[in-house]
């Protein structure tokens, strides 16, 4: 089939790939040339591992281009997938959505014979809706059915999601559309996906669901974690407990600093609102927004404290700054509210990310000081702080961290090492939701190494 997909943001770019790697025909359509010329040169707009080599692939093979005019690449489609950007509207949290009927226009005026326009940007409920009624404004005779499609792709592992979803919502009441739509999914049925057709507006609201329910998740286990660190209970192992239930699972239940990204606190914001214009406030995601937007401030603290309270002339060393691993993306991550609020209680920052640092630029102050690896980053510094679960912070020289440090302070905001390991090397070690140092836990190390040596 023939796909066009308008958009070559995140969400674009990896879905059109994946499209052509399954043996569509995608032209991705951008308005920013800059973008455009770099795709056509191989180089990616975004770090997600594999995209690089997907889309060299594909482009080789004449099943993947690119193009900033959009009119030839709809009028030869069969499907034209909407996957622009939703952001946050200053003010009221909606998302904003001149963007999606935009772009609706623009592909109602060109559609050539019945073409399926697909919402693949996250979107409210009801937009479907709005959608028709620009495109039938715009040209009145357009043979055009919408359809719902809401992506599902975790950033750092986008193309495995794409390729092996737990399930593909499509929202449609015209058979026409939900023909085309399996026949462009129809190479998911060998791997047994579950394709979920549904009417367009409960589609819509899957998307905020889903990502509202993990986000509690998250929140939920971060404030446990704070209950651990008052009570002496340790959050691995109560999310390891309620985890093995399953009902709960053990996914979304990591204690940290907060979630960010680009999903999660946009659509957690936006589905409040839409609830409380519709006169069904939904309380729990309301606290889950305020409880998230507040822990990313108390990090600075709790790094503060590390350092007997107080920060002022001190340098603090930040290890990590995209808001999770294998992405350089930086919306709403939480080193964000940390650089700020240590900033403002005086502290000096050096920074190393394995990827966001170009990318962080555009957030952070320019005082920020950025460096080319760990070890850089955490000579002469007061105190070492991990934001981001990266695996090169997985297994860091210790010993050559503690001889770099002017402090041998270690603040741990994801529990990548073990309280009591640190204890032993002699670092002055915080971690989240974890005691410090328990009989229990030396008793178990100790175990651990005695059974070690015997075999």
């Amino acid at each position: 089939m023939r796909v066009a997909m308008i958009g070559t943001g995140y969400v674009g770019l990896v879905s059109g790939a994946c499209f052509a790697d399954f043996g569509h025909t995608v032209v991705c359509v951008d308005k920013d040339e800059r973008k455009i010329q770099s795709l056509r040169n191989n180089i990616m707009p975004i770090y997600e591992p594999g995209l690089d080599d997907l889309v060299a692939r594909n482009v080789k093979a004449s099943r993947l281009s690119f193009t900033t005019d959009l009119t030839p690449a709809v009028a030869e489609a069969d499907a034209v997938f909407i996957a622009v950007g939703t952001p946050s509207r200053r003010g009221d949290g909606h998302a904003d959505l001149s963007y999606v009927f935009a772009a609706a226009r623009e592909i109602a005026r060109a559609s050539q014979g019945f073409t399926v326009v697909v919402t693949k940007s996250t979107v409210p409920v009801g937009t479907g809706d709005e959608v028709e009624i620009v495109i039938g404004e715009a040209a009145p005779d357009a043979d055009i059915a919408v359809v719902s499609n809401p992506e599902f792709l975790r950033e750092g592992a986008a193309i495995e999601d794409f390729k092996r979803p737990d399930r593909v919502v499509v929202g449609t009441d015209n058979d026409r559309a939900r023909k085309v739509m399996a026949e462009l999914y129809r190479p998911l049925f060998l791997n047994a996906s579950p394709i979920l057709f549904t009417d367009r507006r409960t589609s819509e609201l899957i998307k905020y669901a889903a990502n509202a329910f993990l986000a509690t998740k998250i929140t939920f286990i971060n404030e446990l974690a704070d209950l651990c660190e008052n009570v002496g209970a340790n959050v691995q192992e109560v999310a390891r407990g309620i985890g093995l239930d399953k009902r709960i699972g053990a996914k979304f239940l990591h204690a940290g600093p907060g979630y960010g990204g680009s999903c999660f606190p946009k659509d957690t914001l936006a589905l409040m609102r839409t609830a409380q214009e519709a006169g069904s406030p939904l309380r729990l995601v309301e606290t889950v927004v305020g409880v998230n937007d507040a822990r990313k401030t108390a990090m600075a603290r709790k790094i503060a404290t590390s350092l007997d309270g107080d920060v002022r002339g001190r340098t603090i060393a930040l290890l990590g700054l995209t808001f999770k691993p294998n992405t350089d993306d930086m919306r709403e991550a939480p080193a964000i509210s940390i650089v700020h609020a240590l900033l403002d209680k005086g502290a000096r920052i050096r920074a190393y990310d394995p990827e966001g640092m170009e990318e962080a630029k555009k957030y952070l102050p320019d005082s920020i000081v950025y460096t080319g690896s760990p070890y850089e980053c955490a000579e002469g510094a007061d105190a070492l702080v991990i934001v981001t679960e990266w695996e090169a912070f997985r297994a860091l020289d210790l010993v050559r961290i503690k001889e770099l440090l002017n402090k041998p302070v270690i603040v741990d905001l994801r529990n990548i090492y073990r309280p009591a390991e640190m204890a032993t090397l002699g670092f002055s070690y915080e971690s989240v939701g974890r005691p410090l140092k328990t009989d229990h836990v030396v008793h178990a190390l100790s175990m651990y190494e005695e059974a070690s040596q015997e075999s």
